[in-house]
């Protein structure tokens, strides 16, 4: 449930209060087109909080919109926003974790293609791989300045998945991407950084420096190992 949508009931709820003054709320009566408007607000507000499974209770929203409009609120409106706040990030945070174990349960055999790949891959001549797990080959190492983590660097790469398959590639393209070394995926920024300016690298970049649980593009699926031929040209100045 976004925060929207609990502005969206409070509006209704609003709606409905001033449709039915402050008397007894289940005394209320539809007779006007505004007081039709309230109640098919409450209906839709209702359904949409039910089939997300949230429940609250309407009575304490009404109790809240008229202490309000009596200047007598039990919250203030800046602790009553942080709860909301505080509240739907810890249950989007929930949903993503949720949803990240059903996609481990769909992709089981996909994640254990690319992690059985890296397993071996670690093991081959001239394959270094740093504490994050991070792999990469020195193909050629240059002579100029590495970029730190706050610098803009100019590169030429193409990028396949594991079987080969290539979702980018600057080179094709004709054209090197420029970007900042820290508005990339981890791999990438922590890559970079190994690189002096003329060097070139092969990345292997597991899942988790990746795109983890998230699709990216039409070819990158979830939990997909990336690999890279990166130049790198310049350090933008």
């Amino acid at each position: 449930m976004k925060i929207k949508g609990l502005i969206v009931l409070a509006g209704a709820v609003a709606i409905m209060l001033t449709s039915c003054s402050k008397n007894n709320i289940s005394g209320a009566k539809m007779k006007t087109r505004e007081d039709s408007l309230s109640y098919a607000f409450g209906i839709v507000n209702f359904n949409a909080l039910k089939s997300d499974s949230l429940k609250l209770d309407a009575r304490l929203v009404a109790k809240a919109m008229l202490d309000g409009e009596n200047e007598k609120p039990e919250m203030s409106d800046e602790i009553a926003r942080g709860f909301i706040m505080q509240f739907v990030t810890e249950r989007q945070a929930q949903q993503q974790a949720q949803k990240e174990e059903q996609d481990k349960i769909l992709y089981k055999d996909y994640i254990a293609e690319n992690e059985a790949f890296l397993a071996k891959n670690k093991d081959k001549s001239g394959v270094t791989v740093t504490p994050s797990g991070l792999q990469y080959e020195v193909i050629k190492m240059g002579t100029g300045p590495k970029p730190t983590a706050n610098s803009t660097v100019k590169v030429h790469y193409t990028g396949t998945l594991i079987d080969g398959t290539e979702f980018d590639s600057s080179v094709k393209r004709g054209e090197p991407a420029q970007f900042p070394v820290s508005g990339v995926i981890p791999g990438w920024t922590e890559a970079l950084q190994l690189m002096p300016v003329g060097s070139k690298f092969k990345l292997y970049i597991p899942e988790n420096l990746a795109y983890g649980a998230s699709q990216a593009g039409d070819v990158i699926k979830p939990f997909s190992t990336l690999v890279f031929d990166v130049e790198l040209l310049e350090i933008v100045k």
